[in-house]
C-alpha cells in the first residue's frame, strides 16, 4: 500500500462566515481575510470570555467564594480555573473555525504553542486581579451602591461583595489586555504557516 496519506482538515462553518467575510471584504480592502480571521479571533475570544466570567462567577458563588481564610488564593484559584476552561473552548474554536488553514504543525505543537501564549496571558491576567481586586472593590463599592440599591433596597455591602465586583471589574481589564496580547502572538507564532 504505496499510498499517500492525506491530512483530514476540518473546518467548522456556521451561520456568522457569511456576514464576516462581507463585512471584512468590505472594510477591509487587500487585508479582507486578515480582518476576517481578526473578527473570528475575537468572537471566539466574546465565548471564551462568556464561559470565563460565567465560571468565575458560580465558583465565587459556591465553592470558591472569597471569603477568609484564603481570600486572596480563593481568587487566584477560581480566576484560573474559569481561564483554563476558556482556554480550551478558544483553542478548539481557533483551530477548526479561525484558522482552519493552519495545518503545517500537528494539533499537539499548535496546542502546546497556544497553551504556552495563554499561560503568559493568565500568568499577567492573574498577578493583576490578584494585586487589584481589593482596592478596585472599595474604590468602585460606593460608586455603585446607589445603583444596587435600586433594585436591593437597603442593600450593605460585605467585604465579600466589594472583593466580588473588584474581580470582575480587575478580570474585564485583564480580559481586553489578554485578547490583543492572545491575538497577536497566536497569530504571529501558533497559526503563522496561514497567508
Amino acid at each position: 500500500m504505496n499510498q499517500s496519506l492525506k491530512i483530514r482538515r476540518i473546518a467548522v462553518r456556521n451561520p456568522l462566515d457569511a456576514p464576516i467575510q462581507s463585512i471584512a471584504t468590505r472594510v477591509g480592502g487587500s487585508k479582507a481575510k486578515e480582518l476576517e480571521r481578526f473578527i473570528k479571533f475575537a468572537i471566539v475570544g466574546g465565548l471564551g470570555a462568556v464561559i470565563d466570567a460565567g465560571t468565575l462567577f458560580i465558583l465565587q458563588a459556591t465553592i470558591l467564594a472569597p471569603v477568609e481564610p484564603d481570600k486572596g488564593l480563593k481568587v487566584a484559584v477560581a480566576s484560573t480555573i474559569a481561564f483554563v476552561m476558556a482556554v480550551i473552548s478558544n483553542f478548539i474554536w481557533n483551530r477548526y473555525w479561525t484558522y482552519p488553514d493552519s495545518r503545517s504543525r500537528s494539533i499537539r505543537r499548535q496546542l502546546v504553542q497556544f497553551f504556552g501564549i495563554s499561560f503568559v496571558g493568565w500568568l499577567g491576567r492573574t498577578i493583576w486581579i490578584s494585586s487589584a481586586y481589593h482596592w478596585l472593590g472599595v474604590a468602585l463599592m460606593p460608586l455603585l451602591l446607589p445603583e444596587i440599591q435600586v433594585f436591593r433596597p437597603g442593600y450593605v455591602p460585605s467585604e465579600s461583595a466589594e472583593a466580588k465586583l473588584g474581580t470582575m471589574v480587575a478580570w474585564l481589564i485583564g480580559v481586553v489586555i489578554v485578547m490583543i496580547w492572545n491575538f497577536l502572538a497566536n497569530r504571529y507564532w501558533t497559526y503563522n504557516d496561514v497567508k
